[in-house]
Parts: structure tokens; sequence; C-alpha cells
């Protein structure tokens, strides 16, 4: 019972980090001597220091002969900080409990191989469904070499999301805009299609005061390289990351003017739909992305409803009808038949105001 209830608080940590850390997971750790918590920490926004040493310097001498409770794997390979296997042999710590096990090759067993090797003894498993849960996004990217993906609508009943004019703003109340803005600090990066860049020329950051003290990396499927050169996101390049997906083939003259203020123009192979999508996530993973939020328009979540690239949908709905003139959610790819249309399970609702949320995640049936 102990082990669960300080597991479920090393968990509780680590969720804290979420949006703050890629490349590296959003690890927590509790170290606990003779029943009392003597350090406790996660991932450090940028991803480094780990949480295990975070938590052993704040534990000091009181981590000999301690249980640390982790959620992850402790590293074992040397990168940029020494592994967190070899600190916590160090600090002398007694037992380790680990939730799951690092998927990443150069990790993956050698961390608790080398612990128990050094007389440690560890433990395996514990909360493990949740940790995998929590951790979905660097899994996802080092198994299937791309970000985890969460699709973020805000329709009527009916799901439109706007009207035939284009008239959007507000179709959700203030709370739901207030968590649109917290799930965007849970992501690494938010992405949108050029459609809604143009009509809406967006931020795209995340305004509550203090919650991301990570830049949200801002990205537009761009295939022609048609973002303003005066929107707000070629303007605040800068100060936060912009990252324009485009066709190999867009004017270099273009992609130079572009790049000048700070943006930067990843070139993907062609596709009758604009850019490659699975390639896109590829080079997004390459580049350290694991949680990536889309936003919109219909097109971009269409084609990635259509290429099956949708981990997570969360969706609003707001009180209201427009009819079938509305601008629907996603448009048409394709599906003719009930047994190809994309499933998902709800795993969460909640009331926002006047409007619901729901959480959903890919049906097993379509992993």
């Amino acid at each position: 019972m102990c082990d669960h209830h300080h597991m479920q608080a090393a968990l509780g940590l680590a969720r804290r980090g979420l949006g703050q850390c890629w490349p590296n997971p959003s690890v927590g750790c509790v170290i606990v001597r003779d029943g009392v918590v003597v350090g406790r920490s996660f991932t450090a926004p940028g991803g480094r220091p780990h949480a295990e040493t975070r938590a052993l310097a704040m534990a000091g001498d009181a981590a000999r002969g301690a249980t640390a409770y982790v959620t992850l794997e402790p590293c074992s390979h040397h990168g940029r900080t020494p592994p967190c296997a070899d600190a916590l042999i160090k600090a002398g710590v007694a037992r380790v409990v680990v939730a799951i096990c690092d998927p990443d090759p150069r990790v993956s067993g050698r961390g608790i191989a080398r612990l128990r090797d050094a007389g440690i003894e560890v433990v395996e498993g514990l909360m493990a469904d949740e940790a995998a849960a929590l951790n979905e996004g660097f899994i996802c990217r080092v198994t299937r070499r791309r970000p985890m993906i969460t699709l973020k609508l805000a329709t009527t009943l009916d799901g439109r999301i706007a009207t035939s004019t284009g008239e959007s703003q507000w179709i959700t109340a203030p709370e739901s805009r207030r968590e649109a803005h917290a799930l965007r600090g849970r992501h690494d990066a938010v992405m949108v299609g050029i459609g809604t860049a143009l009509a809406d020329d967006p931020d795209l950051t995340c305004r509550i005061a203090g919650y991301k003290s990570v830049p949200m990396v801002r990205i537009v499927a761009d295939s022609h390289l048609r973002l303003s050169l005066t929107s707000r996101l070629v303007a605040t390049a800068g100060a936060a990351p912009v990252w324009l997906l485009a066709r190999e083939d867009a004017a270099a003259e273009r992609a130079e003017a572009l790049t000048r203020p700070g943006v930067s123009v990843i070139s993907l192979p062609d596709s009758p739909t604009g850019v490659d999508l699975a390639a896109a996530l590829q080079q997004l993973a390459a580049r350290g992305l694991t949680r990536v939020l889309v936003e919109g328009g219909a097109g971009l979540a269409a084609s990635l409803l259509q290429h099956d690239l949708v981990d997570h949908l969360a969706w609003f709905h707001a009180p209201g009808v427009i009819g079938g003139d509305g601008l629907p959610a996603a448009q048409g790819f394709g599906v003719t038949q009930l047994a190809a249309m994309r499933r998902f399970e709800r795993v969460a609702t909640s009331a926002l105001g006047p409007d619901m949320l729901s959480h959903f995640r890919r049906s097993p049936a379509s992993s």
C-alpha cells in the first residue's frame, strides 16, 4: 500500500513536467526513508537535470538506505548528464521501485540491470498502465518514430466549427478557451493548417500566466509557404519557435524570406493533399517532439484522420446548432462504409461552464 501511495505521488510529479521537457520523458521520483519522504522532484524544464538527480540532491545523505520510486527506468547511458542509475548507486539507495522500463534502446533494461548488479533491490511494474499513459508521447516517439497526436476540436453540437461565412469566434465559452490553453501547456507543440493561420493570424501560445516555462513550438502545415511575412507567428519567431511544413518544391526565395526572421522551414515529400503528413511527423520526432496538439482546420484534421495518425481527441462541444451550411470539423476523407470510419473510445467527460469537454483515445481495434 505504501509503495502504491509513493508511486502515485511520483506520477503526480511527472505530470507537472508534461510539455516542458522534450525530447526527454517527464519522469517523477520520490525518495523515502523510514516512511518519510526525503526527496521528490520531476524532470526539469528543458529535459535536464533528470528527476532522480534533483530528488537525490534534495535528499542528500538521507538517500542512503532509502527507497526510490521512479515512474520510468533510470537511464544508464552517458548523454549530457551522467546516468541516473549510477547516481542512485552512488547515493546508496537500498531499493528502487520502477513503474515501466524505458523503451529507448540505449536503456531498455540496462538501467535496472545496473542497479541489480550493484546489489540494489528493484521492483518493476508498479502502476505500469498509468505510467505508460503518462509517457505515451515519449514512447510513441521512440517506438513509432512520431509524436503522440492530440486533435482538438471546438464545435457546435452538430460538429460545426464556423458559419458559412467563416465566423467562429467564439463558439465555445471562456471556460473552454482557458482549458484549451491548459491543453496547449501539456503539449510540446501546437499545429494548425495554413488556412487557419491565414484566417485567424493566431499567436498559438499558452496564455495562462506561469503555466508553461518552455516556449511553445508553433507549427503550420504550409505546403507552398503562404504564411504572411507580417503575421504574428513570423513576428514572434525569435521568442518562440515557428516551424513550417512545406513541400520540397516550395519557392526557395519564399523560404529564404521566412527564415530570415527566425522561422524554420522543414522540406517534405510532395503529396496530393499538400505535404506528406507521415513524413512530417517523423521529422517532428527527429527534432525531439513527443506531444503535438493539432487545432485545425478541417483539412488538416481530415488528413490526419484519413492516415490514422490521431491518438487522442479533445472535443469541446458548445450547446448550439449552426446547421448543414456551417463548416464541418473535418472535411470529407473518403469514408464510404462504416467499417472504414475512424473509431475512438471516450475516457473522460467534464463540464466547462455551458460547454462539455470529452476526451477520446484511439480505439484498440484501430491500433
